[in-house]
Order: C-alpha cells, then sequence, then structure tokens
C-alpha cells in the first residue's frame, strides 16, 4: 500500500433507515476514471473541476441501477488531500451505498482507505499542517458545544500559529548560537543573559499551553463519574435528575439496578457519562452479584465517584464500608440525598461535600459545581486551544528542554552546549505541527482516524 494508490470509502456515517444520502470518496490519479466506469451521466455533462455530474451507478453488468447519484468532481490541487478527488453521493442507509462502494473497489488501481488516510494525504501534501489535521478528527469526536469550539479553533490554525511562533523565536536564537561557535571572534559578543530570557520565555508560554491543555481534555475527551451506594439511597433517582429523563426504574424495593447503567449528560459544557451502580452489598442472588462486579470495575475507571448515602437515615457501618472499598487515587464526594427530609445522625469524621434532593432538585447546581471542581473541570471557560495527549508529550519535551538551559546557563559553558537542549525543544515543537516527523509517527496520528477521513 502506496501513498500514490487511488483509495477510496464511505466518508459519512451509516446506518439502517437513518441518513438522507452517503457519500463514497475517493483519492488519487485513477479516481475520476473508476468513477467513470461505475456511473453513468446521461446527456452532454461536462467531467471538469467543482462541478457536479447527475447520474445512476451501475452494476457489473452495466445494466441494472444499483443507486441515482451526483457526483462531485475536484481535481488537483484544489482538494481537500491536494489530488484528485470525486465523491459519489448515494442515498443513504447501508445496502445501496455499499454495493456502490463494491463497484468503486473492483475498478483497477484502487484499495479501500485506510484509517485516516484521507487525511495523511493532505499532510503529506502540504494541504494541511498536522495541528489542522488532528482537529478534524477532534471535530467529528467532538460531544459538546465547548468540545467542537475548541477542535475548530484548532482547525482554523490558532495552535499551528502559537507553535510555529515558538519555534521561529528558538530557531532565531539557534541561529545567533551557531554563528558565535563558528565566527566568535568576527561577531559582537552574545548576551548570555538576554539569551537565557528569551528561552525561558518561551518556556512559560509552553507551559500556558500545557495548563490549557489539561484543562480542556475534560472537554475533549468527557469524563466518567460513577455513582455508588447502598442500595435505595437514590443513585437512581439522582441518575435520572441529572440525566432529565427516567433512564433508570426508580422504586422503594432495594436492589432494584441489578446492572450496570450509562447516561450521556453535558454539564457545564463538559460532555459527562453517568454510571450508576448496582449497589454493593452482600448477597446471594446470582444476577445482583454480577451487577456488583461490574460496579466494581466502573469505579476503577471512574474520573470522580459520587458515594450517595441516605441524608436521612444517616451514617450507616454500610456506607463506612463502602467508602472504604473507593479505588485509591480516584477523587470523590460524599453526596447526602433526601436533603428534603429531616437529617439523620453523622459522625463528626465525616461531612458531606454536598446535600441534594434528587426527587425535587434542590442542591443540583452546587453538586454540578463540586463535580467540575473536584475532577479539575470547573474553569475550562478561558481555554480557547487544547493540547491532544500527542501534542502535550512533545510540548513538555520541548518546555524540559529549555528548562536545562538555565544549568547550562549556570555552569558557564560554551555556547555549543546550549544548541543541544534548544534542538531537542525545535525537533519536538516541530514533531506537533508535522515539519519534522517520520513515517511511523504519521502512522500512529491517523491510524485513530476513522474510515473516510
Amino acid at each position: 500500500m502506496t501513498s500514490t494508490d487511488t483509495i477510496a470509502a464511505i466518508a459519512t456515517a451509516v446506518s439502517p433507515g437513518e441518513g438522507g444520502i452517503a457519500v463514497i470518496r475517493l483519492s488519487g490519479a485513477q479516481a475520476q476514471a473508476a468513477v467513470r466506469a461505475v456511473v453513468r451521466t446521461p446527456g452532454q455533462q461536462l467531467w471538469a473541476s467543482h462541478r457536479v455530474l447527475y447520474g445512476h451507478a451501475l452494476a457489473a453488468d452495466g445494466v441494472q441501477h444499483l443507486d441515482e447519484v451526483l457526483v462531485l468532481v475536484m481535481l488537483a490541487p484544489r482538494s481537500f488531500t491536494g489530488e484528485d478527488v470525486v465523491e459519489i453521493h448515494c442515498h443513504g442507509g447501508v445496502i445501496a451505498v455499499q454495493q456502490v462502494l463494491d463497484r468503486v473497489l473492483d475498478q483497477p488501481g484502487v484499495r479501500r482507505a485506510l484509517p485516516g488516510e484521507f487525511s495523511q494525504r493532505a499532510v503529506l501534501n502540504g494541504r494541511l499542517d498536522l495541528t489542522r489535521a488532528e482537529a478534524i478528527s477532534d471535530l467529528v469526536a467532538a460531544r459538546s458545544r465547548r468540545a467542537a469550539e475548541l477542535a475548530m479553533a484548532g482547525l482554523d490554525g490558532g495552535l499551528q500559529r502559537h507553535i510555529s511562533a515558538a519555534r521561529e523565536r528558538l530557531l532565531d536564537q539557534l541561529t545567533e548560537l551557531e554563528a558565535r561557535v563558528d565566527f566568535e571572534e568576527d561577531l559582537p559578543p552574545l548576551d548570555g543573559s538576554a539569551l537565557l530570557a528569551e528561552l525561558q520565555a518561551v518556556g512559560v508560554a509552553l507551559r500556558q499551553l500545557l495548563a490549557d491543555g489539561r484543562r480542556g481534555e475534560a472537554l475533549r475527551q468527557g469524563l466518567r463519574v460513577a455513582l455508588i451506594g447502598r442500595p435505595n439511597v437514590g443513585k437512581s433517582s439522582l441518575l435520572n435528575r441529572l440525566s432529565r429523563r427516567e433512564r433508570a426504574i426508580v422504586t422503594d424495593l432495594p436492589g432494584t439496578t441489578r446492572d450496570l447503567l450509562e447516561s450521556e449528560i453535558v454539564l457545564e459544557g463538559v460532555p459527562i457519562t453517568l454510571l450508576d451502580t448496582a449497589g454493593i452489598r452482600a448477597t446471594a442472588d446470582a444476577v445482583e452479584q454480577m451487577g456488583i462486579a461490574r460496579s466494581e470495575q466502573a469505579l476503577a475507571s471512574a474520573d470522580v465517584v459520587l458515594l450517595v448515602v441516605d441524608g436521612h437515615a444517616g451514617w450507616t457501618d454500610e456506607d463506612a464500608a463502602l467508602l472504604e472499598r473507593l479505588p485509591e487515587g480516584v477523587p470523590h464526594l460524599i453526596v447526602a440525598n433526601k436533603g428534603d427530609c429531616p437529617a439523620g445522625p453523622m459522625p463528626d469524621t465525616i461531612e458531606p461535600d454536598v446535600t441534594i434532593s434528587a426527587l425535587h432538585g434542590d442542591g443540583e447546581e452546587a453538586l454540578i459545581q463540586r463535580l467540575l471542581q473536584r475532577c479539575g473541570a470547573a474553569e475550562t471557560g478561558g481555554v480557547v486551544l487544547s493540547l491532544n495527549q500527542r501534542q502535550r508529550d512533545l510540548a513538555l519535551r520541548a518546555a524540559e528542554a529549555l528548562d536545562r538551559s538555565r544549568e547550562v546557563a549556570a555552569q558557564e559553558l560554551p555556547w555549543d552546549f546550549w544548541t543541544i537542549d534548544l534542538r531537542e525543544a525545535i525537533r519536538a515543537l516541530g514533531e506537533i505541527t508535522g515539519e519534522e516527523l517520520t513515517e511511523a509517527v504519521l502512522d500512529r496520528v491517523f491510524s485513530r482516524f476513522c474510515i473516510g477521513k
């Protein structure tokens, strides 16, 4: 499989009975020829760039109609990938679009696209830098409005401009240093203090980007919040309250929830997966035991745990036992439910973080704010750019390389020692934008994309 192949894939979500259209995308030298062989366009329609043609996709016998389609032609270099790109717009669904795709893949020189291969070709052909390509993937995967806004900021080039500006500042300093290494006797002295101040200023800017990236991670990836508590304390009522719908069955019978229930919500722009766990207790019921086992797995994978207690009944030995079972290192909140009833006794060593009434909604806003604060997602309003994990690792590598320049300056080492860490920082920033990349890195980045993008 080489970058000279013509590739094809369905570029839209496909689901039975849903979607008005489905798009098949081709990119490469054989894209137009392959579509011409599959689609018959009546009359004298012109196969020119950036024109839409009407026709029918035909079966292999050249007679049977598979679908009524539109064809969009975008010839190089004015296309997403920089190559000839042709799209076939079929009716939505599954069968028709898959039949047309199979016909396309039967054409000489055409193969199925790998995940992210269209975006990868756009980067290799200079149509996108790597940060913009990754922003496309983030936009497709966005689960909230704020996550989409962050992705668009990256797609608009905001991150690329920040990283490229920092890299240019370092390249300017490297040029000065290398000139002193080769021609120091012929040039005016270099101010080491000013040089160090400039390197540290770039390092501070990178640290700020890293801080924004950590806060933005909650907006991008979302949080998993597990609700735990002994049976009948109101976990399911709380889930339904936050979800704004009857997601869980609520009764007065203890042990009603016997399996792990999930609900997707958005709180203050942060995507949240709520996990309503089966009440953890000793039981001989085999079905309930399976639910409890799944609950314990959910606790281990959660970003934060809400330990729900019955505020009217007060603290019990069972509540204390559950608190002891919470995974070490996972943040938790103690939520006293049934705040609309008289409060029961609580030990001096235990104070609920929030008191709520899942039935009436009292205390709900306080719970949301404490939840976001506990998992570090409360201050995301000022985040305008967000680095993904790969970008954060590289930005951190660059910042740490610049930090080492302080030690070099303190030891008053020759200029060529300064260039070692400076080059490392420049390389790391180049990998963020794609200016310095290997094929292995590209393959790893784009393997996480969806097929057709």
